[in-house]
């Protein structure tokens, strides 16, 4: 079987190919070719397609979510860091040619364009415009000189970072449809394949081998050529096999110190999830739906954090709420979801996206997106510069708010997040329909059946329950509409037109097939109760829909490195110390959560992942522990839950997890007894 043939269609950005473009298959034999394309048969359907970039706009908070950004770090990295500023891929003489600027690009790409932001438009597309310009002959793009000094690396160069490139260059043409993006990936495909030939993967471009092919198929919808299979099928052998690694999994253990390994590299993990999807779109394999759950399922429970991501600072760390996890982790796992949904089309990927996007996402950045973080921990109760902080590899400065905490691949990477998210919060279905994977206030302007529909979301969910879909047709056209409907939600129902509401199976998609003409409305109702889960050391979190709580701690933001250079407001490098007490356990009965936790809702301001805006507030009672204390910058070891104590009830406020800067999320609970 050939591996190109795993992510046709999967952009949503291909219309089909053209078999009568100029041949060029002198890397393979008549008789490969032959063998080659008889195998295209078993290509496997997707679930569900990615709609193009332009059809989705967001609205509402999201939109202004999306603002925030443009108006941080990542709009403004180009200008504010100089692995970016002086990347070699864009002309400069830094100390970077390899994966930072690539990485930026792959999120700020989208997020001009989504946001239509016509200076963001004209600064993205100038930095492509010189990558083309100055690919070369052989087809190869970027530096040649990676500009590390590593010796391995300047020997032979690791693709891993031609691999991200060609991907950002098709994500652009899908905005763009700039005809100069074709020929240049098809060149630099043709040098992939002869360098290949000589210099093996080895590294970040074996594990990382399969988002390779997001390029090769992107091309092969357009230039039918039997060499692309071919070239598919090396990078195939020559990358690692994630499927059968998890087969016989042994990390189920924190990574010891000084262990640092590929393998169990949290970033490889989260990228990794989608690999045996992408192979059953060519093998068909039953088992591998089974595998994608398992892999996540391993990683859950040995390593999950109560976010929906797994541990990682930056190998695979267990299940202590004080170990964190990367930043570039939490994009890539939402990519991953991304990728997922559209090939299997679960509702679970669905809700798992929601959990990571509300939560894990937003709390790694200061409110502003000026600042973020390398490692975020669940239990994160200071944020300091600590030698001793127990990161299985990271540095003492992981866990600070800043423009390059501990290593910089994290704030190349970290723009792809909400992005992507806002991009994939529709897609269509085989039969011409619209499904709602995700959800967040956005607007869809497609076509269907040749005909205008337009499909505007209005809500404020996660942190309501409401969701109010305008359905707009320019003439009679029939579809189906599909709504997930998270696990979560029990009682969920849809009203169209102000009929009666109808109800609907948790875990699933709602489907609601019928012709549309003018203007519909469709309501959909998710209604939200606290749920308890125990964690680490029989500890609780609480949940309410898609987003986990934490304790509200007080915050005093003191700057550092204010004398290094690059260091201007309002950017910074910031430690974050705790005002308030921390150190308590939740006197809570798990059978009467809806009557003990008292939620109340705010208004959804301008930035409603912060502190002070939290659009929804939870009231609980606990009691502190006075000998639950800090060590070494985090919270102490977590005490063992039911504890006994005599210390005073109070009133704790709890907010969104995604709101947090300093939080406890996993507390203990006290002994009713």
């Amino acid at each position: 079987m050939h591996a190109l043939t795993v992510l046709l269609l999967l952009s949503g950005m291909v219309t089909g190919f053209s078999a009568d473009r100029p041949s060029d298959n002198d890397l393979v034999s008549p008789e490969e070719e032959s063998d080659i394309m008889s195998d295209l048969q078993s290509l496997q359907p997707l679930a569900f397609r990615p709609l193009p970039l332009g059809e989705i706009r967001p609205e509402g908070w999201l939109k202004r979510q999306l603002e925030i950004q443009a108006a941080g770090l990542s709009g403004h990295l180009d200008e504010v860091w100089p692995d970016i500023r002086d990347s070699q891929w864009f002309g400069g003489h830094g100390r970077d040619g390899w994966e930072r600027a690539p990485y930026w690009l792959d999120g700020v790409i989208p997020l001009a364009f989504l946001l239509d932001d016509a200076a963001l438009k004209e600064k993205v597309t100038g930095y492509v415009n010189y990558v083309l310009d100055h690919q070369e002959d052989d087809g190869w793009l970027g530096p040649r000189d990676p500009g590390t000094t590593n010796a391995e690396v300047r020997e032979k160069y690791d693709l891993w970072a031609i691999f991200l490139a060609l991907k950002v260059l098709v994500e652009y043409h899908g905005a763009t449809g700039d005809p100069r993006v074709e020929p240049a990936v098809y060149k630099s495909l043709r040098g992939v394949a002869e360098y290949m030939d000589r210099s093996p993967l080895y590294n970040w471009g074996r594990f990382r081998a399969f988002e390779a092919l997001i390029a090769m198929e992107w091309l092969y919808e357009r230039r039918f050529e039997a060499w692309l299979l071919k070239l598919a099928d090396t990078i195939e052998a020559q990358g690692f096999d994630w499927a059968v690694f998890f087969k016989d999994w042994q990390r189920t253990e924190p990574t010891e110190k000084g262990k640092w390994n590929y393998e169990g590299h949290v970033v490889n993990n989260a990228m990794a999830l989608k690999a045996p999807a992408l192979w059953w779109r060519l093998t068909g394999d039953p088992a591998a739906h089974g595998a994608v759950l398992d892999m996540i399922g391993k990683l859950d429970r040995y390593h999950g954090m109560a976010t929906g991501v797994f541990t990682g600072d930056e190998c695979l760390a267990g299940k202590n709420p004080t170990q964190g996890t990367e930043l570039c982790a939490v994009v890539e796992y939402m990519w991953s979801l991304e990728v997922l949904t559209a090939i299997f089309g679960d509702a679970a990927f669905g809700d798992r996206l929601e959990k990571i996007a509300f939560n894990a996402l937003p709390a790694t950045f200061s409110p502003d997106m000026w600042a973020h973080q390398y490692d975020q921990q669940a239990n994160q109760v200071e944020c300091s510069i600590n030698e001793d902080r127990g990161w299985n590899t990271n540095g003492a400065d992981a866990n600070l708010f800043g423009l390059e905490p501990n290593f910089g691949c994290c704030t190349a990477n970290l723009s792809q997040g909400w992005p992507k998210f806002a991009a994939h919060l529709w897609m269509t279905t085989p039969e011409g329909g619209l499904a709602a994977v995700a959800y967040a206030p956005s607007r869809v302007d497609t076509e269907i059946g040749g005909v205008r529909v337009v499909v505007t979301l209005d809500t404020d969910y996660p942190f309501r329950d409401a969701l109010r879909f305008t359905v707009e047709t320019a003439a009679p056209v029939r579809f189906p509409l599909l709504l997930r409907i998270p696990a979560w939600s029990e009682d969920a129902s849809v009203r169209v037109d102000g009929a009666s509401a109808v109800p609907c199976q948790a875990g699933g998609f709602h489907r609601i097939d019928r012709e549309w003409e003018g203007t519909a409305t469709v309501e959909l109702t998710l209604p939200m109760h606290v749920r308890g889960e125990r964690r680490y050391h029989d500890a609780i979190t609480l949940e309410r829909g898609p987003l986990v709580y934490a304790l509200r701690i007080g915050e005093s933001w003191r700057r550092v490195h204010a004398d290094m250079p690059n260091r201007e407001l309002p950017h910074g490098d910031w430690e974050v110390y705790a005002t308030t007490p921390w150190n308590y356990a939740l006197a809570v009965d798990e059978q009467t959560l809806d009557e003990t936790v008292v939620f109340e809702e705010g208004p959804v301001g301008d930035r409603p992942f912060s502190p002070e805006g939290a659009p929804v507030t939870a009231k609980v009672k606990g009691r502190q522990l006075p000998a639950w204390g800090l060590v070494n910058g985090s919270a102490g070891e977590l005490p063992p839950s039911p504890v006994v104590t005599d210390t005073p009830l109070k009133t704790l406020t709890l907010i969104p997890y995604g709101c947090t800067n300093l939080r406890v999320t996993e507390f203990p609970t006290v002994s009713l007894d």
